[in-house]
This record gives structure tokens, sequence and C-alpha cells, in this order.
């Protein structure tokens, strides 16, 4: 765990007294303080007070609210020193940014010219938003004349950035409410009207425009959130003392970027309190260790499962406690369970390849099964990217003539890239990826924290500007959450894997195509024949369940097309005892459209996992006693979850 350099600040005062803070432990007036902690948001605090942001300015005390502001900006100044010294070092090389805004600017460009450029567009531009704001200023007007006025436009009611009361019952704050709301609804209108597009600068475009819509949201300032400036006055500038201190934090702990906490990382340790099912790390090569767990049951199903979670992330998302774990369950189910654990790259595997990966990983995980079970016959699961690394593997069996995988079941994970969401954005063409070529070049490997940006950016409104407004406008720290916290245990990515992914996945799309070689092999998923468990969900932004979908049709065999509900994480990790959300089975997927599929589905309420365990255990439902890790045939190397998975980006 990477620890804060930054120092503490200096007590605020309150009132010219020694305050103890709900973020502090109090001092004796002539020591410094130590041991700080940042204040944690109650349930309480979380909810907004019926209380004024006017009456609140009435109560503050000017000369606590000025010495706040004077340590604020020393705090502010430690901020851009972590900023800064990394550079002034030379140890954080160019960033790239140039290039991305570029990027944005050019995008955003050709929208701007096929309205600008044709005198009656651009007229028709100015008087649809001059309009808009006519009409919302006529409201305001009346409402001030004391009207009961409806709205023009209402927040969605799941956007909690609005949840405030005081957004609505203060003219003010609804006022620069409701004008945002019109001028990004306006913004992404005129996007999606633009004609001659290509789809990808189209779908470049959409994003650009929600990421600067979500980035100027009047809840993000102090100034235009009631809920901050109330907290402001109340406590005479302390939270933004503290935040600012966060700040610091964050910078110096992401080596002069910023890395915004999520969840309290020194609550959490992997094989302490998360990655708990017992099992052995029964071989390792450089790229992986495999992971043999402890059977719970006298009898275990004849064939074995293997997991090959995705490297972009670490797999104990599959064993997060033993509450949410999909390995304990399976376990407890009678299956006696193999999981590849990737290693976290360094510089020295910058040469590992895509093939290097299918080799490494789940093709030398079918010996190793073979030599401690006996078995040659294997049920496989592959997450996300190691679903498609699981698909390309099924692929080059099928031109080997290797049956040892008898069934394979995709937990959101595509193997046609056409439908696959924003991530298109980060490759969408070969300057992009060029880019990211070069930064690869540099170190080695793509940096962790490249990729959980980019997934952070699809949700910015969810993992990104809450805990902005926490941790710097609040001055808190966020809720301990186990989920959160694998969120942001980010691995590197060898370059030469990562490049081969970008351009013959994303930019390409060449496996669909049948022309991406591997290893010396060109592939055709319509030679794959075995039986596959196909699960999208639902309200997935980085694998659509549209794009899961079509992708069904490109193998030979029967695949079983399951739709979850929610997304790429909860809609997998969903417990049957939770008794949360739902699935959908249907007919045999056929084409690009999802939505006509799930109109004749069948729903389910609950988790999907018994009925992936009905179909597992359709394929051969041959019991034999239960074998323990290394089977007599290998030492096992440590307890699960071994090294690999602790090693941090």
């Amino acid at each position: 765990m990477e620890r804060l350099t930054a120092s503490p600040p200096t007590q605020p005062e309150d009132e010219g007294k020694k305050r103890t803070s709900r973020a502090r432990k109090p001092r004796a007036p002539a020591e410094p303080a130590h041991g700080q902690t940042r204040a944690k948001a109650t349930p309480a605090e979380s909810q907004s007070t019926p209380a004024d942001a006017a009456s609140a300015i009435t109560k503050f005390n000017v000369e606590a609210l000025s010495k706040n502001v004077a340590r604020m900006m020393e705090e502010g100044g430690k901020a851009l020193a972590a900023y800064l010294k990394p550079r002034e070092q030379g140890q954080v090389a160019g960033d790239g940014r140039a290039e991305e805004i570029a990027d944005v600017v050019k995008t955003l460009g050709h929208v701007l010219e096929y309205w600008l450029i044709d005198p009656q567009r651009a007229l028709e531009l100015q008087t649809s938003l001059g309009k808009t704001f006519l009409d919302l200023w006529a409201v305001a007007v009346r409402r001030m004349a004391g009207e009961d006025t409806a709205p023009i436009v209402s927040p969605d009611p799941r956007d909690k950035r609005f949840a405030d009361p005081e957004w609505s019952s203060n003219q003010y704050f609804d006022f620069l409410k409701q004008a945002y709301l019109l001028t990004v609804k306006w913004a992404n209108d005129l996007v999606k009207n633009t004609k001659g597009l290509d789809p990808l600068t189209q779908q470049k475009a959409e994003f650009y425009v929600k990421q600067i819509g979500n980035a100027i949201a009047p809840s993000n300032f102090i100034l235009t959130n009631p809920e901050i400036l109330r907290e402001t006055f109340a406590s005479n500038a302390e939270n933004l003392v503290r935040g600012m201190h966060n700040l610091a934090e964050d910078i110096a702990a992401g080596g002069g970027d910023l890395r915004i906490r999520q969840s309290d990382p020194s609550k959490f340790e992997v094989g302490r309190n998360l990655a708990l099912t017992p099992g052995k790390v029964i071989y390792e090569n450089e790229l992986m260790q495999l992971i043999q767990y402890t059977p719970t049951t006298e009898t275990v199903l004849k064939r074995p499962l293997l997991i090959v979670p995705p490297w972009i992330n670490k797999f104990y998302i599959l064993d997060l406690n033993p509450e949410k774990s999909f390995i304990k369950w399976c376990v407890d189910q009678g299956i006696t369970v193999f999981c590849i654990s990737w290693v976290n790259p360094d510089a020295h595997l910058a040469r590992k390849s895509f093939a290097d990966y299918m080799r490494d990983g789940p093709l030398t995980a079918l010996e190793v099964i073979k030599k401690v079970s006996g078995e040659t016959k294997v049920n496989a699961i592959g997450y996300c990217v190691g679903g498609t690394l699981l698909s390309v593997t099924l692929a080059y069996m099928a031109e080997k003539g290797d049956h040892r995988i008898a069934s394979a079941t995709l937990f959101a994970a595509q193997v046609d890239f056409a439908y696959s969401g924003d991530l298109k954005v980060f490759a969408a063409d070969e300057q992009q990826i060029e880019h990211v070529e070069r930064e690869m070049a540099e170190r080695g490997y793509l940096e962790g924290k490249k990729m959980a940006n980019a997934f952070n950016l699809m949700r910015s409104n969810d993992l990104i500007w809450p805990y902005v407004i926490n941790n710097y406008l609040k001055g808190k720290s966020p809720f301990p959450f186990d989920l959160l916290y694998w969120n942001s245990d980010a691995t590197r990515m060898p370059a030469a894997n990562h490049s081969f992914y970008l351009r013959n996945c994303y930019f390409e799309n060449k496996l669909t195509k049948g022309e991406m070689e591997v290893a010396g092999v060109r592939l055709d998923l319509k030679k794959v024949t075995v039986p596959i468990y196909n699960l999208a969900t639902r309200e997935d932004h980085i694998a659509p369940a549209k794009s899961v979908y079509v992708g069904s049709s490109f193998f030979g065999g029967p695949v079983k097309y399951v739709l979850a509900g929610s997304g790429h994480i909860a809609g997998v990790i969903n417990p049957p005892h939770f008794n949360k959300y739902q699935y959908w089975t249907g007919a045999k997927p056929k084409g690009a459209n999802v939505e006509a599929w799930i109109s004749k589905a069948k729903e389910h309420p609950g988790s999907w996992w018994p009925d992936w365990l009905e179909w597992i255990q359709s394929q051969d439902s041959t019991m034999v006693e239960a074998r323990q890790p290394g089977g007599g045939k290998l030492r096992p190397i440590e307890d699960a979850p071994g090294n690999y998975v602790k090693v941090r980006d």
C-alpha cells in the first residue's frame, strides 16, 4: 500500500478558539498535530439539512474564515508542489494531454463546422439556445413575482447531484440547475443532429460533450452548490482546508498525477479481508499463478472449472468476500475450481504478447489441471478481456484439433467490437493508438492508472465527480467499500500485448472477420463448436449488451445468450441470497437487435448463478471424489490468493 507523503495541515480555527474537528484529534497548543485522519462522511452528514444557505452565511466568523482561507492556500501550495516535484526531477515524462486535448478540439471542430458553415444553420443554432434561456428567464421572473411555476426542465430522478432541497427551494440555485440542464441538452442535441459525421467521430463527439457537461455541473463548485456553500460558512471554510490537504495527499500518492480515492485503502488488504476462499497456488510462471481451491464437499463434478479473469483488473473481483464470492459459491456447489491470477507486469515483460498470454495462461493451465486431476475435459469461464482471450484460445485449439475445453462461459466479454461502447473512443484511429504505443515504449507497459482513468471517465458522474465533491470540497474520506477498493487496484499491461489488443480488437475488429492471427494461426470462430453460455449485462458500459449479443452469432456451436440486470460488475457478481436484479433468457441470438430479443425473452427474478449451474451440470453431471489442491502431483507453492495479486501499480 502506498503511503501518503503530504504533511498534515495546521489545525483550522473557529471563533478564535482551537476546535476539535471530526477529522482530527485535538492537540496541545505547543505541539504539532500528528496522526491525523481525514473526516469520514456519515449517513447523517450525507443528507442535506433544512438550513438555508443565506442563514448559514450570517453565522460565519470573519476572523476564523480568514485564517482558514490562508491555511487552505498553504495546502494548495503543497498540492502544487506535489504536482511539480516529480516533473522537476524528471520522474514524469510527457503525459500526452496535449494530444488528447487536440483530439477533443479536432472532433468538436467538426461539429461546429457543420453548424457554422451554413448561415441558416448558424441562425438555428443561436435561436434554439436563445429561446430556451428566454423561456427560463420568463419563468424565473414570474416566480420572483410570487407565482407558482413549474420548472422548464427537471433532472433525472436518479441524478443524485441535485438531491439537496435547496436546488429547488432556492430560486438562485434552481435557476442555475435548470440553466445547466438546458445547456447540456442543447449541446447533446447539437452533436446528435450533426449530419455527415462518420460513426466514430460522432461517438467521440458525444463522449467529449458528455464529459464537458459532467465537469461543468454547478454541483462541482463551491459557490454554485448549496450544500457545499452551507458547510463552508458553517465551518468557516474548515472543510476546504481539509479538502485541499486531501488533494495534496492524492497528488502525492499518484506520483504527481491526481489519484482520486474512491474508498478508504487502509481498511482493506488482499488476503486479510479480500480474496479469502481457501486454496493453494499450485503452479506459477512469468505471467500467472494458478490457484486450486480447497473443496468443501465430499464429491465434486468430474469436470474441473478453469477461470480466466481479465488482466486489466485483478481476479479477486470474483472473490471479494465470502458473501459475494462467485468462486466460493462454485466450490460449495461441488465444483473443482482453478483460477488464473495474472502478474502485474513491469518493464522486463514488455515483449510478452497476446500469444504469450494464451500459451502461458489458459493453455498451460489446462496442462497443469490434467496433471493434478487426470481430467482431459474442462469447463472454462472467461471474464471481460479474459473472455476475449478464452474465445481466441478456443479458436486456436479448434485449428489444432485440441478439445480439452468441453464448454465455455463468457462473462461480459466481447469477440466483435463493432458496438463496443465508449472504450472505442480511446482506440478510434491510428493516431490515438500510436500515441498509446509511444507512451508504452517509454516504460515497456501501459500504466494501470491510464486504464483506470478511462474506465472512470465512462461513468464520471458516479466514479469521479462525487469523490471530487466529497474529498476536496467537503474535506471527507470516502466510505470503505470493497468493490471500489478493487476498482482502484489497477494493473499494468505489457506493451506488446496491449498494442495487439487495441489494434486487432477495437481498431480493426479482426477476430470476427476471420483475419486475426495468433501464434502463426489464423483464427475462425465458426470452428468453435463447444457449447457456450454467453452472459451480458443490461447496463454494461464496457461490454455493451448489444455487442455481446452480436458476438454470439459468430461461434459455430450452440450459444445460450443470457442477459443479467445491472452493469459490468454488479450484474455478474450477484449471489442468489441477495435476491437482487433479474436476468432474461430467450431464443438463439441472431442479428443485432438486442431490444427485440429482450421484448420476447423471459424475465427471471434474482441471480443468474443457479441457471448457469444447471447449464454446467447438463453438460456432464458425473460426480467424483473431491480433489485436494495439487492432487498429490504438485507441491503447493503458497496459500491462495498468492503473491502476484498483491503487487500494486
